[in-house]
């Protein structure tokens, strides 16, 4: 695994690209290249399988002598076991997974590489996070998923129907996939989307009533890989007090633009997932009022993306940061619902899925996961994240999706 040393903190830097224009001619963009998002099949196995992650895990606990500890926390559907790694004896502790679309590849191996460098490094920001921070990650929350390279794991109705008796006469979820998805047929071998099964309320049980639900409403931790991210949350909880950061790594679309630019987005980054509990349109919410944490999951995302534009100095892709999509409400997934119980939240959102870039770019764009991460991390343990401006996250470019992307991809990206 390739380790990356640990960037500077930099102020924000924006910028945008213009071609030039023949003179006396009004200024034009280029068209941007060519890109699509119709599904293929793509090679993926540079990337950091499920049983190569398992074997890296074990080697970065023995030479990290004694700082990274790794334990298996839980079992997906099929079996497979769910892993931790963790480092660091700070009182803060940060919580950071990836992979719950099993088409979303560059946070694990992201990860892996982090896990590596707090393991191993001796430099003085590596010793800072460790003695500031308490950093807890699951490199692959949904395995069945990233075995079949798909986005919704492998679990049938009546499976979740036989661990929820109460459940016996309740019409199936509407996360739950038995058509096509993304190019791949879930017809033989059903699943959900993952990313929409959880709830605010940490120990809620599901009841009949709240079936088939909708992607604004909560989800009912039906499946036992939420299940054992959300007893890791609240485990963390009870020991810390509280679980200060959560990140959650994902991908998007291959074809969103930076606006003003023909330059293709390498990662979105956002710290809003539901509406605001202190506001009407967040009232069914109103009992997490005092613990929304909106302006540090601000600062929080600034700080990783100041970062990168400090790293686009290098390579100008690290630099083609924009802001997701705000008019979001999803309490059914995870940040929306660890953001509500007082977590400062981060969504990252890499350029392409295995189905349409499939390795291209593979090092770039994990790459730029890392940095993010470092920046974040790098922010938290020095304390510089308090001093950072809410506002500037605001002053991040939003996405240009254009009219190149199928249409329903925000609906299947998230």
């Amino acid at each position: 695994m390739q380790r990356w040393q640990a960037l500077a903190f930099a102020g924000v830097v924006v910028g945008t690209a213009l071609v030039p224009a023949t003179a006396g001619a009004p200024p034009t963009m280029a068209a941007p290249p060519p890109c699509s998002e119709e599904p293929r099949e793509n090679p993926i196995t540079e990337f950091t399988s499920y049983d190569e992650m398992l074997v890296e895990l074990d080697r970065i606990e023995r030479v990290s002598a004694g700082r990274v500890a790794v334990e298996d926390v839980g079992g997906s559907n099929k079996g497979r076991d769910m892993m931790l790694a963790r480092v660091g004896t700070g009182p803060k502790v940060v919580f950071i997974t990836a992979e719950i679309h099993g088409n979303e590849k560059t946070g694990p191996d992201a990860l892996l590489d982090m896990l590596d460098y707090l393991g191993t490094s001796d430099s003085t920001t590596a010793q800072q996070i460790r003695d500031q921070l308490t950093v807890v990650a699951m490199p692959k929350i949904n395995p069945d998923a990233g075995s079949l390279d798909r986005r919704g794991n492998d679990m049938t109705w009546q499976e979740v129907q036989s661990h929820f008796p109460q459940l016996a006469a309740s019409p199936p979820p509407w996360n739950y996939i038995t058509d096509q998805r993304q190019g791949d047929d879930y017809s033989q071998r059903p699943g959900f989307d993952v990313n929409r099964d959880y709830h605010p309320n940490l120990a809620y049980q599901p009841q009949p009533q709240d079936f088939p639900g909708s992607s604004d409403k909560p989800g009912w931790f039906i499946s036992p890989e939420t299940q054992t991210v959300r007893d890791v949350y609240t485990g963390l909880q009870a020991e810390f007090g509280a679980v200060d950061t959560y990140v959650d790594l994902h991908h998007q679309g291959a074809c969103y633009t930076v606006p003003g630019t023909d330059e293709f987005v390498t990662m979105s980054l956002s710290g809003k997932f539901v509406a605001d509990p202190n506001t009407p349109e967040g009232a069914a919410f109103a009992e997490f009022a005092d613990s929304y944490r909106p302006e540090y999951s601000k600062q929080l995302n600034v700080a990783a993306y100041n970062a990168l534009q400090s790293a686009a100095e290098r390579n100008p892709d690290f630099g083609n940061i924009t802001l997701y999509p705000q008019d979001i409400n999803l309490p059914g997934t995870g940040l929306g619902a660890f953001q509500l119980n007082g977590s400062g939240a981060v969504l990252f959102e890499v350029r392409g899925q295995t189905q349409t870039l499939g390795e291209q770019h593979r090092d770039m764009l994990t790459r730029t996961v890392y940095i993010g991460l470092d920046g974040i991390l790098s922010s938290l343990a020095s304390g510089e994240v308090t001093e950072l401006d809410p506002a500037a996250y605001d002053q991040i470019p939003p996405t240009d999706r254009g009219q190149r992307t199928l249409q329903g991809t925000t609906d299947i990206e998230d």
